[in-house]
Protein backbone atom coordinates (compact mmCIF):
# COMPACT_ATOMS: atom_id res chain seq x y z
CA UNK A 1 0.00 0.00 0.00
CA UNK A 2 1.16 3.58 -0.57
CA UNK A 3 2.15 5.71 2.38
CA UNK A 4 -0.73 7.55 4.04
CA UNK A 5 -1.88 10.66 2.22
CA UNK A 6 -1.84 13.77 4.37
CA UNK A 7 -3.55 17.13 4.08
CA UNK A 8 -1.39 18.89 1.54
CA UNK A 9 -3.52 21.99 1.22
CA UNK A 10 -4.85 24.00 4.16
CA UNK A 11 -6.27 26.95 2.23
CA UNK A 12 -9.85 27.17 1.05
CA UNK A 13 -10.45 28.09 -2.58
CA UNK A 14 -13.64 29.31 -4.20
CA UNK A 15 -14.71 26.73 -6.79
CA UNK A 16 -17.60 26.90 -9.24
CA UNK A 17 -20.16 24.10 -9.25
CA UNK A 18 -20.13 22.37 -12.64
CA UNK A 19 -23.31 20.35 -12.09
CA UNK A 20 -25.50 18.80 -9.42
CA UNK A 21 -26.79 15.30 -10.22
CA UNK A 22 -29.48 13.56 -8.20
CA UNK A 23 -28.24 10.03 -7.42
CA UNK A 24 -31.29 8.83 -5.43
CA UNK A 25 -34.33 10.34 -3.70
CA UNK A 26 -32.38 12.15 -0.97
CA UNK A 27 -28.84 12.47 -2.31
CA UNK A 28 -26.88 14.33 -4.97
CA UNK A 29 -23.40 14.41 -6.46
CA UNK A 30 -21.83 17.86 -6.70
CA UNK A 31 -19.07 18.28 -9.28
CA UNK A 32 -16.64 21.20 -9.23
CA UNK A 33 -14.73 23.10 -11.89
CA UNK A 34 -11.05 23.34 -10.95
CA UNK A 35 -9.09 26.10 -12.72
CA UNK A 36 -5.74 25.12 -14.22
CA UNK A 37 -3.84 27.09 -11.58
CA UNK A 38 -5.32 24.87 -8.84
CA UNK A 39 -5.12 21.53 -10.67
CA UNK A 40 -2.22 20.30 -8.55
CA UNK A 41 -3.92 21.21 -5.28
CA UNK A 42 -7.07 19.27 -6.17
CA UNK A 43 -5.35 16.20 -7.61
CA UNK A 44 -6.94 13.57 -5.37
CA UNK A 45 -6.36 9.91 -4.60
CA UNK A 46 -9.19 7.37 -4.55
CA UNK A 47 -10.90 7.43 -1.15
CA UNK A 48 -10.03 11.00 -0.15
CA UNK A 49 -12.45 13.77 0.89
CA UNK A 50 -13.06 17.47 0.37
CA UNK A 51 -13.95 19.88 3.15
CA UNK A 52 -16.55 22.48 2.22
CA UNK A 53 -17.11 25.74 4.08
CA UNK A 54 -19.97 28.22 4.26
CA UNK A 55 -20.99 31.01 6.64
CA UNK A 56 -24.60 31.27 7.85
CA UNK A 57 -25.72 34.22 10.01
CA UNK A 58 -22.10 35.05 10.73
CA UNK A 59 -21.21 31.51 11.88
CA UNK A 60 -18.72 29.40 9.92
CA UNK A 61 -19.71 25.80 9.16
CA UNK A 62 -17.54 23.05 7.67
CA UNK A 63 -18.39 19.58 6.42
CA UNK A 64 -16.21 16.84 4.96
CA UNK A 65 -17.60 14.85 2.00
CA UNK A 66 -15.97 11.89 0.27
CA UNK A 67 -14.97 12.20 -3.36
CA UNK A 68 -16.97 9.88 -5.63
CA UNK A 69 -15.08 10.38 -8.89
CA UNK A 70 -12.29 8.27 -10.43
CA UNK A 71 -8.74 9.52 -10.01
CA UNK A 72 -7.70 11.99 -12.69
CA UNK A 73 -11.18 13.43 -13.21
CA UNK A 74 -12.73 16.64 -11.82
CA UNK A 75 -13.55 16.30 -8.11
CA UNK A 76 -17.13 15.36 -7.25
CA UNK A 77 -18.61 14.71 -3.81
CA UNK A 78 -21.62 12.64 -2.81
CA UNK A 79 -24.05 14.21 -0.34
CA UNK A 80 -27.01 12.53 1.37
CA UNK A 81 -29.46 14.80 3.18
CA UNK A 82 -29.61 14.28 6.93
CA UNK A 83 -32.44 15.36 9.20
CA UNK A 84 -32.14 19.08 10.03
CA UNK A 85 -28.83 19.13 8.13
CA UNK A 86 -27.91 22.78 7.63
CA UNK A 87 -25.18 21.87 5.17
CA UNK A 88 -26.54 18.75 3.47
CA UNK A 89 -30.02 20.22 2.91
CA UNK A 90 -28.46 23.26 1.29
CA UNK A 91 -26.38 21.13 -1.07
CA UNK A 92 -29.22 18.75 -1.94
CA UNK A 93 -31.98 21.33 -2.48
CA UNK A 94 -30.47 24.73 -3.21
CA UNK A 95 -27.03 24.50 -4.83
CA UNK A 96 -27.04 24.68 -8.62
CA UNK A 97 -24.54 24.73 -11.46
CA UNK A 98 -22.71 28.05 -11.53
CA UNK A 99 -22.84 28.57 -7.75
CA UNK A 100 -19.58 29.11 -5.91
CA UNK A 101 -18.48 27.17 -2.82
CA UNK A 102 -15.38 27.41 -0.65
CA UNK A 103 -13.50 24.12 -0.86
CA UNK A 104 -10.31 22.86 0.77
CA UNK A 105 -7.97 20.51 -1.10
CA UNK A 106 -8.30 16.71 -0.75
CA UNK A 107 -7.39 15.07 2.55
CA UNK A 108 -7.58 11.65 4.13
CA UNK A 109 -5.63 8.43 4.67
CA UNK A 110 -8.36 6.04 3.45
CA UNK A 111 -6.66 5.77 0.05
CA UNK A 112 -6.07 3.06 -2.52
CA UNK A 113 -3.30 2.76 -5.12
CA UNK A 114 -4.77 1.75 -8.51
CA UNK A 115 -1.32 1.22 -10.00
CA UNK A 116 -0.79 -1.88 -7.84
CA UNK A 117 -3.82 -3.78 -9.12
CA UNK A 118 -4.75 -6.84 -7.09
CA UNK A 119 -8.01 -8.20 -5.72
CA UNK A 120 -10.11 -5.98 -3.49
CA UNK A 121 -13.31 -6.36 -1.49
CA UNK A 122 -15.29 -3.17 -0.84
CA UNK A 123 -17.97 -3.36 1.87
CA UNK A 124 -20.23 -0.31 2.11
CA UNK A 125 -23.56 0.66 3.63
CA UNK A 126 -25.70 3.67 2.73
CA UNK A 127 -23.70 6.77 1.89
CA UNK A 128 -20.54 4.80 2.64
CA UNK A 129 -20.61 4.01 -1.08
CA UNK A 130 -19.25 7.47 -1.89
CA UNK A 131 -15.48 6.82 -1.45
CA UNK A 132 -15.98 3.22 -2.64
CA UNK A 133 -17.20 4.49 -6.00
CA UNK A 134 -13.95 6.40 -6.41
CA UNK A 135 -11.87 3.41 -5.31
CA UNK A 136 -13.74 0.91 -7.50
CA UNK A 137 -13.72 3.00 -10.68
CA UNK A 138 -10.07 3.95 -10.21
CA UNK A 139 -8.99 0.39 -9.45
CA UNK A 140 -10.85 -1.15 -12.36
CA UNK A 141 -9.11 1.21 -14.79
CA UNK A 142 -6.12 -1.07 -14.17
CA UNK A 143 -6.63 -4.35 -16.11
CA UNK A 144 -4.73 -6.15 -13.34
CA UNK A 145 -7.37 -5.32 -10.72
CA UNK A 146 -10.52 -7.13 -9.61
CA UNK A 147 -13.18 -5.75 -7.27
CA UNK A 148 -15.98 -7.26 -5.19
CA UNK A 149 -18.46 -4.57 -4.13
CA UNK A 150 -20.80 -5.57 -1.30
CA UNK A 151 -23.31 -2.75 -0.81
CA UNK A 152 -26.03 -2.66 1.85
CA UNK A 153 -29.12 -0.42 1.82
CA UNK A 154 -32.66 -0.37 3.14
CA UNK A 155 -34.55 -0.30 -0.15
CA UNK A 156 -33.87 -0.09 -3.88
CA UNK A 157 -34.90 3.58 -3.93
CA UNK A 158 -32.27 4.45 -1.31
CA UNK A 159 -29.35 3.04 -3.31
CA UNK A 160 -27.00 5.90 -4.14
CA UNK A 161 -25.37 5.84 -7.58
CA UNK A 162 -27.40 2.78 -8.64
CA UNK A 163 -27.15 3.55 -12.37
CA UNK A 164 -23.48 4.46 -12.15
CA UNK A 165 -22.67 1.22 -10.33
CA UNK A 166 -24.61 -0.74 -12.96
CA UNK A 167 -22.64 1.03 -15.69
CA UNK A 168 -19.39 -0.03 -14.01
CA UNK A 169 -20.62 -3.62 -14.01
CA UNK A 170 -21.49 -3.42 -17.73
CA UNK A 171 -18.13 -1.87 -18.52
CA UNK A 172 -15.85 -4.16 -16.55
CA UNK A 173 -17.86 -7.37 -16.55
CA UNK A 174 -16.29 -10.25 -14.62
CA UNK A 175 -13.65 -8.01 -13.01
CA UNK A 176 -16.43 -6.41 -10.92
CA UNK A 177 -18.53 -8.71 -8.74
CA UNK A 178 -21.51 -6.68 -7.49
CA UNK A 179 -23.66 -7.74 -4.52
CA UNK A 180 -26.61 -5.62 -3.37
CA UNK A 181 -28.06 -6.38 0.08
CA UNK A 182 -31.41 -4.84 1.12
CA UNK A 183 -32.67 -4.83 4.70
CA UNK A 184 -36.29 -3.71 4.18
CA UNK A 185 -37.07 -5.13 0.77
CA UNK A 186 -36.98 -8.85 -0.07
CA UNK A 187 -34.58 -10.14 -2.69
CA UNK A 188 -34.76 -13.35 -4.71
CA UNK A 189 -31.75 -14.74 -2.84
CA UNK A 190 -32.43 -14.84 0.91
CA UNK A 191 -28.72 -14.44 1.63
CA UNK A 192 -28.91 -10.90 0.22
CA UNK A 193 -31.95 -9.84 2.26
CA UNK A 194 -31.35 -8.29 5.68
CA UNK A 195 -28.92 -6.06 7.56
CA UNK A 196 -25.20 -6.27 6.95
CA UNK A 197 -24.54 -7.51 10.47
CA UNK A 198 -21.81 -9.93 11.54
CA UNK A 199 -23.80 -13.07 10.77
CA UNK A 200 -24.79 -12.00 7.26
CA UNK A 201 -21.35 -10.65 6.45
CA UNK A 202 -19.78 -13.94 7.47
CA UNK A 203 -22.26 -15.94 5.41
CA UNK A 204 -21.79 -13.81 2.29
CA UNK A 205 -18.01 -13.71 2.51
CA UNK A 206 -17.75 -17.45 3.06
CA UNK A 207 -20.24 -18.23 0.28
CA UNK A 208 -19.14 -15.99 -2.57
CA UNK A 209 -15.73 -14.43 -1.82
CA UNK A 210 -12.37 -16.29 -1.95
CA UNK A 211 -11.32 -14.49 1.22
CA UNK A 212 -7.81 -15.94 1.40
CA UNK A 213 -7.04 -14.68 -2.11
CA UNK A 214 -8.09 -11.05 -1.46
CA UNK A 215 -5.31 -8.49 -1.17
CA UNK A 216 -7.20 -5.71 0.62
CA UNK A 217 -10.56 -5.14 2.28
CA UNK A 218 -12.12 -1.67 2.35
CA UNK A 219 -14.93 -0.81 4.79
CA UNK A 220 -17.08 2.33 4.88
CA UNK A 221 -20.34 2.77 6.72
CA UNK A 222 -21.81 3.24 10.18
CA UNK A 223 -19.92 2.24 13.30
CA UNK A 224 -21.77 -1.01 13.88
CA UNK A 225 -21.20 -2.34 10.38
CA UNK A 226 -17.52 -1.53 10.47
CA UNK A 227 -16.89 -3.19 13.83
CA UNK A 228 -18.90 -6.24 12.73
CA UNK A 229 -16.92 -6.51 9.49
CA UNK A 230 -13.60 -6.11 11.30
CA UNK A 231 -14.55 -8.88 13.72
CA UNK A 232 -15.64 -11.22 10.95
CA UNK A 233 -12.49 -10.64 8.90
CA UNK A 234 -10.27 -11.14 11.96
CA UNK A 235 -12.05 -14.44 12.69
CA UNK A 236 -11.40 -15.48 9.09
CA UNK A 237 -7.68 -14.92 9.61
CA UNK A 238 -7.27 -11.65 7.70
CA UNK A 239 -4.31 -9.60 8.89
CA UNK A 240 -5.16 -6.10 10.13
CA UNK A 241 -2.78 -4.54 7.62
CA UNK A 242 -5.11 -5.69 4.84
CA UNK A 243 -8.22 -4.12 6.38
CA UNK A 244 -8.91 -0.40 5.85
CA UNK A 245 -11.91 1.51 7.14
CA UNK A 246 -13.58 4.89 7.14
CA UNK A 247 -16.48 5.83 9.37
CA UNK A 248 -19.02 8.21 7.88
CA UNK A 249 -21.29 8.58 10.92
CA UNK A 250 -21.22 7.65 14.58
CA UNK A 251 -24.91 7.19 15.25
CA UNK A 252 -24.63 6.12 18.88
CA UNK A 253 -21.92 8.59 19.88
CA UNK A 254 -22.86 12.13 18.82
CA UNK A 255 -20.17 14.82 18.77
CA UNK A 256 -19.92 16.72 22.06
CA UNK A 257 -21.69 20.09 22.23
CA UNK A 258 -19.54 23.12 21.57
CA UNK A 259 -18.87 25.14 24.70
CA UNK A 260 -18.61 28.88 24.91
CA UNK A 261 -15.36 30.06 26.51
CA UNK A 262 -14.70 33.59 27.60
CA UNK A 263 -11.46 35.20 26.38
CA UNK A 264 -8.41 34.48 28.51
CA UNK A 265 -7.07 31.32 30.12
CA UNK A 266 -7.94 30.17 33.64
CA UNK A 267 -7.08 26.98 35.50
CA UNK A 268 -4.26 24.50 34.68
CA UNK A 269 -2.51 25.16 31.39
CA UNK A 270 0.11 23.68 29.08
CA UNK A 271 2.55 25.47 26.83
CA UNK A 272 1.90 24.22 23.32
CA UNK A 273 3.83 24.76 20.10
CA UNK A 274 1.81 24.25 16.93
CA UNK A 275 3.52 23.76 13.55
CA UNK A 276 1.53 24.20 10.37
CA UNK A 277 2.80 24.89 6.85
CA UNK A 278 6.34 25.29 8.18
CA UNK A 279 5.45 28.02 10.68
CA UNK A 280 5.29 27.50 14.45
CA UNK A 281 3.45 29.43 17.17
CA UNK A 282 3.64 28.92 20.94
CA UNK A 283 1.19 29.81 23.66
CA UNK A 284 -0.58 28.64 26.82
CA UNK A 285 -3.72 26.57 26.42
CA UNK A 286 -6.15 25.24 29.07
CA UNK A 287 -6.05 21.52 29.82
CA UNK A 288 -9.82 21.21 29.83
CA UNK A 289 -10.15 22.25 26.18
CA UNK A 290 -9.09 20.37 23.06
CA UNK A 291 -5.86 21.24 21.29
CA UNK A 292 -7.86 22.17 18.20
CA UNK A 293 -10.31 24.50 19.92
CA UNK A 294 -7.69 26.31 21.98
CA UNK A 295 -5.09 26.21 19.20
CA UNK A 296 -7.52 27.80 16.74
CA UNK A 297 -7.29 31.01 18.75
CA UNK A 298 -3.54 31.01 18.04
CA UNK A 299 -3.78 29.80 14.43
CA UNK A 300 -7.14 30.36 12.77
CA UNK A 301 -6.11 28.19 9.80
CA UNK A 302 -5.85 24.89 11.71
CA UNK A 303 -7.61 22.20 9.63
CA UNK A 304 -10.84 20.62 10.84
CA UNK A 305 -14.26 19.54 9.64
CA UNK A 306 -16.42 17.39 11.95
CA UNK A 307 -14.85 17.98 15.40
CA UNK A 308 -16.27 14.60 16.38
CA UNK A 309 -13.22 12.36 15.93
CA UNK A 310 -14.61 10.88 12.71
CA UNK A 311 -13.26 12.59 9.59
CA UNK A 312 -9.53 12.79 10.45
CA UNK A 313 -9.11 16.26 8.92
CA UNK A 314 -7.45 17.61 12.10
CA UNK A 315 -4.88 14.78 12.21
CA UNK A 316 -1.43 15.74 13.54
CA UNK A 317 1.59 14.27 15.33
CA UNK A 318 2.54 14.92 18.94
CA UNK A 319 6.33 15.25 18.81
CA UNK A 320 6.77 16.20 22.46
CA UNK A 321 4.59 15.82 25.54
CA UNK A 322 1.39 13.90 26.13
CA UNK A 323 -2.29 14.29 25.36
CA UNK A 324 -5.43 12.35 26.21
CA UNK A 325 -7.10 11.19 22.99
CA UNK A 326 -10.72 10.87 24.12
CA UNK A 327 -12.34 9.61 20.94
CA UNK A 328 -10.87 8.11 17.77
CA UNK A 329 -12.77 6.76 14.81
CA UNK A 330 -10.34 7.92 12.11
CA UNK A 331 -6.84 6.67 13.02
CA UNK A 332 -5.69 3.07 12.87
CA UNK A 333 -3.45 1.45 15.44
CA UNK A 334 -0.24 2.02 13.46
CA UNK A 335 -0.95 5.76 13.21
CA UNK A 336 -1.63 6.05 16.94
CA UNK A 337 1.57 4.13 17.66
CA UNK A 338 3.46 6.58 15.45
CA UNK A 339 2.21 9.51 17.55
CA UNK A 340 -0.70 10.70 15.42
CA UNK A 341 -3.70 12.19 17.20
CA UNK A 342 -6.96 13.87 16.32
CA UNK A 343 -6.49 17.35 17.70
CA UNK A 344 -10.26 17.88 18.07
CA UNK A 345 -10.28 15.05 20.63
CA UNK A 346 -6.86 15.62 22.24
CA UNK A 347 -6.54 17.29 25.64
CA UNK A 348 -3.13 18.33 27.08
CA UNK A 349 -1.65 16.27 29.93
CA UNK A 350 1.96 17.51 30.06
CA UNK A 351 3.39 20.92 30.93
CA UNK A 352 4.76 21.34 27.42
CA UNK A 353 3.39 20.04 24.16
CA UNK A 354 4.53 20.12 20.53
CA UNK A 355 2.05 19.29 17.78
CA UNK A 356 3.03 19.08 14.11
CA UNK A 357 0.33 19.24 11.42
CA UNK A 358 2.90 18.96 8.60
CA UNK A 359 4.11 15.39 9.22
Amino acid sequence: MPPPATARNRAFHTLTVADVERVCDDAVAVRFVVPDRLAGEFDFRPGQSLTLRRTVDGVEHRRSYSICAPAGSPPRVGVREVSDGLFSSWLVHQVRAGDEIEVQGPTGTFVADPARGGRHVLIAAGSGITPMLSIASSMLANPAAEVVLLYGNRRTRSVMFAEEIADLKDRFGPRLHLIHVLSREPREVELFSGRLDARRLREILCAVVPVAEIDHFWLCGPHGMITDAQGVLAALGIDRSRIHHELFYVGDVPPPPERHREPGVTGPTSEVTLTLDGRSVTGAIPRDESVLDSGSRMRSDLPFACKGGVCGTCRAVVTRGEVELRRNYALDESEVAAGFVLTCQSFPLSDTLQVDFDV
